[in-house]
């Protein structure tokens, strides 16, 4: 019997395509829990560039910085988050929302 990949093996291997990443992120948004997002972009961060030492290497960021910004208490600057995401080949964007007046 061949074995199956765990779930996390696969996810990392979807994360590594940024169109997949970018979608994992944006329905990470949409879920509106910050926590939800903060663990999305670690996983992206991991699959992408393959841990901490390596994203803190490519973003200048401290690596326990990181850590903080990163974990279930952060709340990551717009200007980290963006050099992050920047370094995981993606961006901020804003959109209409369907339902604004």
């Amino acid at each position: 019997m061949a074995k199956s990949k765990s779930y996390q093996q696969e996810l990392m291997a979807a994360l590594r395509d940024p169109e997949e990443a970018a979608e994992y992120l944006n329905a990470a948004l949409e879920d509106g829990d910050r926590d939800v997002f903060l663990l999305a972009l670690r996983n992206v961060a991991e699959a992408r560039l393959g841990g901490m030492s390596k994203l803190a290497a490519a973003t200048g960021l401290n690596r326990e910085s990181l850590y903080r910004m990163l974990s279930d208490k952060g709340n990551p600057e717009l200007s980290s988050l963006s050099k992050l995401l920047q370094v995981l080949g993606l961006k901020l964007a804003v959109e209409v929302d369907g339902h604004a007046a």
